[in-house]
């Protein structure tokens, strides 16, 4: 019965604690193991001495990802080609809360690429002042420094992290809008409709992880992707018999923001997430790395999904 109740006490900080973990190391498969490890030593804890489980959980995983921070860095430094963050459909716990315009902006791809540029202490309190509200106090507890050393912290991740151009909400109707008018200019050639969707310093970026060709770097300039995009989703391009032939495409919300999908045998073989501003399109992150979508075709194999996108002619 004890192990019964403690085990129920975790199971209820366990979203959170993957939410927390997600935005802190950018890979949903870290995050998973992260939280695991977490719930093995709080089976192994002296819990007579644990005053607040929610406290006490979330400075052991904090710690946790501190390390697996600092291993990560050096992991992504032999890294083929570019680094994304793992990539989740709507409606998964590891996107965690959503209240806010902070808390939603903590989890976009553009933002979680953007705080690779931090210390690991930085990321830490920023995703914890950011997107949980937790006090300058509180954390400065959970790092072991003081309160005033964490609210410098935060002012130096903030100054890090300033995004220029200010996101749109999204929902399925306006996500699907979008990705449509994007295949569709692409597909029918419309370079110039492609490039006014297309902020003009729009970004695109790539991850195959050395299992699928993309771009060997960002490439910028509206102008330049729209010729880029317009090359790339030809079905004649050699890179779709590397994702298994011509895919079937939906117009899916992956990290808060408009996605294509592209689906094969009932596998995600691919994801194309637009930054989407008021101005336009300001980035595109191609995820086809297949080891960095194996929890976003879990969420797949356990949902429903709509009608897909027209085939590509």
């Amino acid at each position: 019965m004890l192990l019964t109740r403690e085990a129920d006490v975790f199971e209820g900080s366990r979203a959170r604690l993957e939410a927390i973990a997600y935005r802190l190391l950018g890979s949903a498969s870290d995050a998973e193991d992260a939280v695991q490890e977490t719930y093995l030593r709080w089976q192994a804890a002296d819990r007579e001495y644990v005053e607040t489980p929610e406290a006490w959980l979330t400075k052991v995983l904090t710690n946790l990802c501190l390390n697996q921070l600092t291993s990560a860095r050096a992991r992504r430094e032999t890294y083929v080609g570019e680094w994304l963050p793992e990539p989740v459909l709507a409606g998964g716990s590891m996107l965690g809360p959503a209240d806010t315009v902070e808390q939603r902006e903590s989890v976009s791809i553009a933002m979680l690429t953007l705080m690779e540029r931090l210390t690991a202490k930085e990321r830490v309190v920023y995703v914890l002042r950011e997107a949980f509200g937790y006090s300058h106090q509180e954390v400065a507890e959970l790092l072991d420094i003081t309160e005033s050393n964490c609210q410098q912290v935060y002012r130096r991740a903030k100054q890090h992290l300033s995004m220029e151009r200010a996101r749109i909400e999204v929902d399925e109707a306006a996500a699907r809008r979008i990705v449509e008018e994007f295949l569709t200019a692409a597909v029918t050639g419309q370079t110039d409709m492609l490039v006014r969707l297309l902020t003009d310093d729009a970004s695109i970026i790539g991850d195959g992880g050395g299992f699928i060709p993309t771009l060997s770097r960002p490439l910028l300039g509206a102008d330049r992707i729209a010729r880029f995009v317009r090359m790339a989703i030809k079905p004649t391009n050699s890179t779709w018999d590397k994702l298994g032939g011509n895919p079937t495409m939906y117009a899916e919300i992956v990290n808060g923001m408009p996605a294509l999908v592209l689906v094969h045998e009932g596998r995600i073989v691919g994801m194309v997430v637009m930054q989407a501003t008021a101005d336009g399109i300001a980035a595109i992150h191609a995820h086809v790395n297949p080891e960095k979508l194996a929890y976003a075709n879990r969420q797949w194999a356990a949902a429903e999904h709509g009608e897909p996108l027209p085939e590509i002619r």
